[in-house]
Formats: structure tokens, sequence, C-alpha cells
């Protein structure tokens, strides 16, 4: 049995997705040492997974379907979006993983000339085919009929036959120890060929993905060259990027 306390944090894991120590203690009037025993019978009943400092949602083990995740954090989305399309040179090639943020970049890619965009996914392919300065290729392979996305050996083996000057990719998740999650293995590996075939390789994540759990790795902070988040994130990330020469870019500045 919960207590009420123990309840009441639960709802706000919830809501929130992810919760820190010293916030709950100052909000339920308590002592850190409580919240971490609150927290402790959480995640012993897996209600959430502890992380240092505080606490998330359980990762699960697939996606909220595209329509309903389009609409999260889309402010943030739009603004990485654009930042991470500025960062793109005029006549380059380029990946572009499939995901709801990857897909504001796609958008915000239609003033680019002599851009050569391979993407793993047929929708935003449908969608970019009408910029004029724009050549979008897609890979053979088998089209998920959720969110027309592109799996399977095939796609991973045209990926490979490229060599471009830059990947953008999204994650489910960054961990505080710098693994890249995400839910879908399958896709998992088409990024993976993306990333090791690029010569920059851009992570473009909202800072709500920032210490949340999914099931599959995906790589490494330390296989990124630049990341693009919005501009809260927690204390560690910053330290994390520099450890590892990766360079952050707040997209609100």
């Amino acid at each position: 049995m919960l207590s009420q306390r123990q309840r009441k944090i639960l709802n706000l894991i919830e809501a929130q997705s992810r919760v820190r120590v010293e916030e709950l203690a100052e909000q339920f009037a308590t002592s850190p040492q409580t919240i971490r025993k609150d927290l402790q019978v959480l995640a012993e009943l897996h209600h959430v997974v502890r992380f240092h400092g505080g606490a998330t949602v359980v990762g699960g083990v697939e996606y909220t379907a595209p329509a309903e995740r389009a609409g999260d954090a889309i402010y943030a989305k739009q603004s990485i979006g654009a930042a991470v399309a500025g960062r793109i040179p005029q006549t380059c090639a380029v990946f572009l993983n499939a995901g709801t943020t990857t897909a504001q970049v796609a958008r915000m890619l239609s003033g680019h000339s002599q851009l050569r965009v391979v993407t793993d996914n047929v929708d935003l392919a449908a969608e970019m085919r009408v910029f004029p300065g724009l050549e979008v290729i897609v890979p053979g392979g088998v089209v998920r009929r959720v969110d027309g996305a592109i799996l399977g050996a095939e796609a991973v083996d045209y990926i490979r036959q490229f060599r471009v000057d830059y990947a953008v990719i999204g994650a489910a998740a960054l961990a505080e120890d710098g693994t890249l999650l995400d839910y879908d293995l399958a896709e998992v590996q088409i990024c993976r060929a993306m990333m090791a075939h690029a010569r920059h390789v851009i992570l473009a994540i909202d800072a709500g993905k920032f210490g949340r759990a999914a099931p599959v790795k995906l790589g490494h902070l330390a296989d990124v060259h630049t990341v693009v988040t919005d501009g809260v994130f927690d204390p560690w990330v910053g330290p994390l990027c520099k450890k590892h020469e990766v360079e952050l870019v707040l997209s609100d500045r």
C-alpha cells in the first residue's frame, strides 16, 4: 500500500515525466532522505525508475502513437528544428532519421538549395519532395504502417552505401552516463548506420528526454558531434557534453 504522499509523488511523476528529490522535498515540506525512501518504494514496485537525484516514469517497450507524440513539446521541437536547419549548409548531403523532432528539421530545410537528403521515412520524403532545392532519397525496405518508417536489412545496407556530410538523428532518451536510448531495435539499426557513415552527427533532442528510460541502446554521446536542445535541461548535461567534447547548442538563444 502506498502512503498518501507516495501516491501524490507518483501522480506528479506521471504528469511531469520526471522529478528531482530537492524539488519534492520542498514541495512536501519534508527531508530529502524521506523523499528518497518514497522513491525507492515506488521503484521497488516498478512504478518509476530511479536516477541520481530523482526519478522518472518507466520507459515502457514502445512509442506512443506518432500522432500523439507530435504535440509533445511542440514549441521546443520547432525551435530545435530551426536551429539544426540553420547549421546545415547549402550544397551538401544529409541523413535524416525519422522522428517528431527531426520532422521539424525537415520542414525547416525548405529554403535550402542543392541539398541531397537521405531519409528512412516515406512520410518525410513525401513532405520534402516539393522543396525545390532538395533531392530526396529513400532506401528500400518494409514500410511501417503506423508512421511510414522504412525498416529492414535492405534499408541498412542501402544507407551504408553513402558517406554524407551530416546525420541528423533523434533519440527517445539520453541517460546520465551518456547512453542514447530508443524503443525499436529495427529503427535503431538504421540510425546506427546513419551515424557511422556521416562526417558530422547532430543529435536533435528536447530537454524532456534527458534522464528518461527506454529499452534499446542506440549509441553513446561520444558518437555525436553536436547536441541541439531547448534551453531547459538538467545540470549534468553540460558537463557530460564537455567531457565527451560534444558541442552543446541551445535552440532558444
